[in-house]
């Protein structure tokens, strides 16, 4: 039903580090920078496999309210991947990989902060 979705960062630069590590487990990057032309000056990009889906644009502050995004993984090993990878891009721990079985049985997710606070989660849903 989502087509696609966006957040808004305080620091562009520093929030793109951060996904750009982060998405490379699960296959996903940087596709697409909206001329600033059309943004009125602001940083807009799109990350996604193979279309943007999940946009960042620059904000002028800290966001006051937090997100929460979650990205599909194909498979366990890319959730442990990605939580792996965005710990190292600078990310704060929010649940390391692992099932969370009062979801479902085969609920596997791994959730980071972002630069921002934002709640981001790499889930795989398939069985092991």
């Amino acid at each position: 039903m989502i087509d696609h979705l966006g957040i808004s960062v305080s620091d562009f630069e520093k929030s793109k580090a951060f996904y750009d590590k982060a998405m490379a487990p699960l296959g996903a990057s940087l596709l697409y920078m909206v001329p600033e032309e059309y943004t009125g000056g602001a940083k807009v990009g799109g990350y996604g496999r193979e279309r943007p889906v999940f946009w960042m644009s620059a904000g002028k502050e800290k966001p006051k309210d937090r997100q929460h995004v979650a990205f599909t993984a194909r498979s366990r090993a890319e959730v442990d991947a990605f939580h792996a990878a965005a710990l190292a891009a600078g990310g704060r721990d929010n649940g390391g990989p692992g099932l969370r079985p009062h979801y479902h049985p085969n609920y596997y997710g791994a959730f980071v902060f972002d630069p921002d606070g934002n709640n981001v989660e790499a889930v795989c849903h398939d069985p092991e």
